[in-house]
């Protein structure tokens, strides 16, 4: 990867983002630690040698200042990694997340969760597709799950499996997986490659720390996705062993 591409990963003080941003970092890249809390934030990005963006991707006056911050420092961007997601339920592993039962769950849940995993990704990607467009190989990845995966969670052995079923996340990154086809074909013609990434059951606060793999493993996938050659694959949903079924 050019060592001078720009990478903004949302929601990239703990977790995930953090994992990504920090591997990002590793190869070289300028690195944008996006993040609503400026406290957690700068503490991040000074770890990691990267640079704190003030973002609260629920906020749209936040989302507009963010972009004419990455304006005016950097001047564009190469890649976008939409990672700031909730689950709806406290911090519980997922057997406990009773509160996501489709026939008992709260309508305001339900929506809290669909406002940040797929409004907000709509509204900061549009932010910054203006500075993603002066970029020579502009990539997008946004941030999915198993859960997301009809055919996975239609399954049988999924049915049966001790755990609540989720009328909240796992839509809610179904229509993101939808949601990231729509803007690959949207901007295919413009050289953009957008591809959703299943990171896996990694050990994070959204679920107690309670996941079997490292956010540094699951990271893995984001990274390759964000660092595709210009032949790559766009409108896909991908895990670190391949592509995902719908």
């Amino acid at each position: 990867m050019n060592l001078q591409k720009i990478v903004l990963v949302t929601g990239a003080n703990k977790g995930l983002g953090r994992a990504a941003a920090e591997r990002f970092a590793a190869l070289g890249c300028t690195v944008l630690v996006a993040a609503r809390d400026p406290r957690k934030g700068e503490e991040a990005a000074a770890a990691l040698g990267a640079h704190f963006v003030a973002l609260d991707v629920n906020d749209p006056g936040s989302i507009r200042a963010a972009a004419t911050d990455v304006d005016k420092r950097f001047g564009r961007l190469d890649v976008l990694v939409n990672n700031a997601g909730i689950s709806g339920s406290a911090q519980v592993p997922p057997q406990e997340a009773y509160d996501q039962i489709p026939s008992t769950v709260e309508l305001d849940m339900v929506r809290s969760v669909f406002e940040t995993n797929v409004f907000a990704v709509i509204a900061v990607t549009n932010a910054m597709l203006p500075l993603l467009r002066r970029s020579p190989a502009p990539r997008i990845v946004n941030l999915s799950s198993h859960a997301a995966s009809m055919t996975i969670t239609s399954a049988p052995e999924w049915r049966t499996a001790p755990l609540p079923q989720s009328a909240a996340y796992a839509p809610s990154k179904a229509a993101l997986n939808a949601l990231t086809v729509q803007y690959a074909n949207e901007l295919a013609k413009d050289g953009f490659l957008v591809n959703a990434a299943a990171p896996g059951f990694c050990a994070t606060d959204i679920n107690a720390n309670t996941g079997t793999r490292t956010a540094a493993q699951g990271a893995e996938v984001v990274v390759h996705l964000a660092t595709l050659a210009d032949d790559g694959p766009t409108g896909g949903f991908f895990s670190d062993e391949g592509p995902m079924p719908w």
